[in-house]
């Protein structure tokens, strides 16, 4: 999660299908008012998909994937289901959505390697610094998103829909750890005895949803708790041993 936009990268935040577009300007009063009009509906319409991101969540979280029905989340996103459907197609698609804004935190159209996040964690001057900020974005992104996640998991089991989201929601998060692996060997050498692949499957595991829903949900974790875990964790697996200082060496 500089972030080079890799091809298993979304090109942004699935937020749903826009309602509105920006009509083409002319010359004069008619077209400041068609241009405010189309700014006025635009930003009507990402309210109201704010509004049924929101609802979905809540639902989906409540309900499980095969428990929430489109007519539940339009009631209590205060949309029709035909505006539902308009916005975003299917049940699948719209828990991905879900999913998208969840872990980016808003709605903003900009993929999460190319966040300033990745900026500071390029300038980074340590791998404990390094690794401190991803822990920052990475627990916050955990407990927003951890549950949809998990109901994205449960329901592909049995819709073909959420299988393939589940393959590209695989690919996305192994681009993030490929990217924060090589972030780590920028700082030095990986454990001698593990290859870059190796590396990836391992913080995968640690960034595992499932995890943090167990230390955190289940076993009540704080985040900033969860933060160190990951952090202390992720340095251990990850990097080759520090050296033993030369005064604490013993004599031959």
């Amino acid at each position: 999660m500089t972030g080079r936009r890799s091809h298993d990268q979304p090109a942004g935040i699935d937020y749903g299908i826009p309602l509105a577009k920006h009509e083409a300007m002319t010359s004069g009063t008619r077209s400041s008012t068609r241009v405010y009009r189309s700014s006025l509906r635009e930003a009507q319409a990402r309210r109201t998909r704010r509004s049924v991101l929101e609802a979905a969540s809540s639902v989906f979280l409540a309900q499980g994937y095969a428990g929430a029905t489109m007519r539940a989340i339009a009631t209590r996103g205060g949309v029709s289901v035909p505006t539902l459907e308009l916005l975003f197609g299917t049940k699948a698609r719209l828990l991905k959505a879900a999913v998208d804004v969840a872990i980016a935190g808003d709605d903003e159209a900009v993929p999460v390697l190319e966040r300033a996040w990745t900026t500071n964690a390029t300038n980074a001057t340590s791998v404990d610094e390094l690794l401190a900020i991803v822990a920052r974005v990475l627990a916050p992104a955990q407990a927003r998103s951890a549950g949809l996640v998990l109901a994205v998991f449960e329901g592909a089991a049995t819709d073909a829909e959420l299988a393939e989201l589940t393959g590209q929601m695989t690919a996305q998060r192994t681009t993030t750890a490929g990217w924060i692996v090589d972030a780590v060997s920028r700082h030095g050498p990986l454990r001698h005895e593990s290859s870059r692949c190796e590396a990836i499957e391992t913080l995968l595991v640690l960034m595992d949803p499932a995890v943090f829903d167990r230390l955190v949900r289940q076993r009540g974790w704080p985040l900033e708790q969860y933060q160190r875990w990951f952090a202390r964790s992720a340095k251990r697996l990850l990097t080759a041993d520090d050296p033993v200082p030369r005064s604490r060496r013993r004599p031959m």
